[in-house]
């Protein structure tokens, strides 16, 4: 078996996924973390809380809009 056929094992906490998901949504982004990142996080978990966080951030809107309507 060669070294690129070993699967990587990525041990990532669920708070260092919310925390790289919400730079990635501000845009903002130190390139040493990212490769931190990369190194890191599982893609799976990247996109389950990226979901996560469009969810939120669309229920976020909705009561927004819903409070400044009711105003």
């Amino acid at each position: 078996m060669s070294q690129s056929d070993v699967p990587v094992r990525r041990k990532g906490s669920i708070w260092r996924t919310a925390r790289a998901v919400a730079w990635g949504f501000f845009g903002v982004r130190r390139d040493s973390d990212y490769q931190e990142d990369i190194d890191k996080l599982s893609p799976l978990h990247i996109v389950a809380m990226g979901f996560v966080g469009v969810l939120v951030f669309i229920g976020l809107l909705i009561v927004l809009v819903k409070y400044a309507v009711a105003s």
